[in-house]
């Protein structure tokens, strides 16, 4: 099998050759969702990061449950023993306006060492996040999740509704949804500002159709853009990786879009 390594110089060998002054870090720290690995264990998980070369790991809880909070921090301290960083968790479903069911999945972080949550409320349960927001200090991104997403479908909704809130509750643009959306992606990252925690990027064959999504670079995603716009902004968080097609075999379409990124950055004159 062709290793992510050797992958990753033969495509952007191209990219750093005509940069040859690329010396700085780069600013965009890539990492991934690990729903992308959702057929895979703990085991499998861990190789494929480090074979990709980044730490920077969104958990899902398919491969960190939600069991009793010594178990949670014994799992999530064997990523970090593997030299991964769990950035952030989710996605976490809040649908229940319930102080016992947000207090849960609170305390799962917590045991977790985890201080960012990828979440899917409802409209209805926001005033009650927002009181664990401050009890916990642990921030919450909300997803957007396209036309079928009933309350969250752009992160112009998940602003207009968190913008008198917390400053710890914001976005977590998925830039796929967000172009089904029909959401200008750039402009939606603009307007985010300091609301901006996560990213979750993937790309699209065609902008509405959910279906479309290819490795990232094959479509039509403006990802030069995307990471112009964000180091402009001084953007402090992650961009995960969301691959969410060929769950049974994801690394190739992984890899090509990883060195894509990477090649994309080396362009402006980053390594890394």
């Amino acid at each position: 099998m062709l290793t992510a390594s050797a992958f990753l110089s033969n495509t952007t060998r191209g990219a750093v050759a005509n940069d040859s002054h690329s010396s700085a870090t780069s600013p965009i720290r890539l990492g991934i969702a690990s729903y992308t690995f959702r057929n895979f264990d703990q085991a499998h998980l861990i190789s494929f990061m480090k074979e990709l070369k980044t730490p920077y790991l969104n958990v899902k809880d398919i491969h960190l449950p939600m069991t009793p909070a010594d178990q949670v921090a014994t799992r999530a301290e064997e990523y970090r023993a593997a030299g991964l960083k769990l950035s952030t968790g989710g996605t976490i479903t809040f649908n229940k306006d319930e102080d016992e069911d947000i207090r849960q999945k609170f305390e799962y972080c917590k045991a977790a060492g985890i201080t960012l949550i990828v979440g899917a409320p409802t409209h209805q349960v926001l005033p009650r996040l927002e009181k664990f927001i401050k009890q916990y200090n642990i921030r919450v991104g909300i997803h957007n999740h396209g036309p079928e997403d009933k309350n969250f479908p752009s992160p112009l909704d998940v602003l207009a509704a968190v913008g008198k809130m917390d400053p710890r509750i914001g976005c977590c643009i998925d830039v796929g949804h967000t172009m089904r959306s029909g959401t200008d992606v750039v402009t939606s990252l603009r307007k985010a500002g300091p609301r901006l925690f996560d990213v979750h990027m993937k790309d699209l064959a065609e902008a509405t159709k959910k279906d479309s999504q290819v490795a990232v670079g094959d479509g039509i995603m403006p990802i030069h853009d995307i990471f112009q716009t964000l180091i402009a902004m001084r953007y402090a968080g992650n961009v995960d990786l969301e691959y969410e097609i060929f769950p049974d075999n994801p690394l190739p379409g992984v890899i090509k879009s990883f060195a894509y990124m990477r090649g994309v950055l080396a362009g402006m004159g980053y390594k890394g």
